[in-house]
């Protein structure tokens, strides 16, 4: 555990809660905490309103500043080395290991990419895309205003192309073409955090392609594009096809959440890397692919001699 140095979250009080009471609008916006944590942080003097300590009766007007001023906390202990793959006056790749949130969020703050690399490389980076915690590999970085809205039109676009080494269960057919995946996915219900991305006939258009790349004693060694981008498509796609990850803590063989004590989407365990991606650079045009060499547990063995 390391100690960071706090943070401040700020949030303009919402019109849906206008004639709430501060207190209430923070117990029912932020479920992570109850209402008693909540009246102790104002005690303490955490929150403000407008600029002035609360005391949780205020009733803000819309638009009011709401501030939490939370004090320094210990982070979990996570991989904090990452390798730097392209860098130019424009772009910059890293690869992301195992275990390292892309960004702040859940208890973490200075221990993410994010952080680590604007105070190593350059503070105006902005990640254009992001990885799940437990998922290692390619993260491409835009260091200007021009490089993040062109870049991130192509990928709206399917203009950008990513390509996933994973370990999936069981036996993966092998067709010899690569196997197209498009099980729609949205949200379901989850026993702890009440809804997460899962595989259901209701939720939006999904596309997947996945190639056999070798087949294992109990498992299946995979390359998969993904040519759509929803939250956690890959594992939900290949669950759905019932193969789940190996190792995945929160979907079964339906692409839906374990019926039993399913896990949440940041717990490690499975095995997906963000292995290339190709694009065409935003200032020259030219093609750039950025390759990240997944672990060994994701190579194929080595042929025969």
């Amino acid at each position: 555990m390391a100690l960071n140095g706090g943070y401040s979250y700020r949030l303009p009080f919402p019109p849906s809660a206008q004639g709430t009471s501060l207190l209430d609008f923070l117990t029912a916006e932020f479920r992570h905490s109850t209402r008693q944590v909540w009246e102790e942080r104002l005690a303490r003097g955490e929150v403000e309103v407008a600029g002035r300590p609360a005391t949780g009766a205020e009733q803000p007007r819309p638009g009011t500043m709401v501030v939490w001023h939370r004090p320094p906390w210990d982070e979990p202990d996570v991989p904090l080395a990452y390798t730097l793959l392209y860098e130019d006056a424009d772009l910059l790749a890293v690869t992301k290991p195992s275990g390292l949130p892309t960004l702040p969020g859940g208890g973490f703050l200075a221990h993410t990419l994010l952080t680590r690399v604007r105070a190593d490389l350059d503070p105006a980076a902005s990640p254009l895309h992001r990885l799940g915690r437990g998922t290692s590999g390619a993260v491409l970085f835009a260091r200007t205003a021009h490089a993040a809205a062109t870049l991130s039109a192509d990928w709206r676009a399917g203009r950008v192309d990513k390509v996933y080494r994973a370990l999936a269960t069981g036996h993966f057919p092998d067709a010899g073409a690569p196997t197209d995946l498009r099980t729609p996915i949205g949200p379901v219900p989850h026993p702890r955090l009440g809804r997460v991305h899962a595989a259901t006939p209701t939720g939006k258009a999904a596309h997947s392609r996945a190639r056999v790349l070798e087949t294992r004693a109990d498992s299946t060694l995979l390359d998969v594009e993904i040519l759509t981008g929803r939250p956690h498509q890959i594992r939900i796609h290949l669950a759905a096809a019932g193969h789940p990850l190996v190792g995945d803590p929160l979907y079964g063989p339906d692409g839906t959440p374990l019926a039993d004590l399913p896990g949440l989407p940041g717990d490690l365990g499975y095995l997906l890397h963000a292995h290339t991606l190709h694009f065409h650079h935003p200032v020259t045009g030219a093609a750039v692919q950025v390759v990240s060499p997944p672990p060994p547990a994701l190579h194929p063995a080595e042929p025969a001699e």
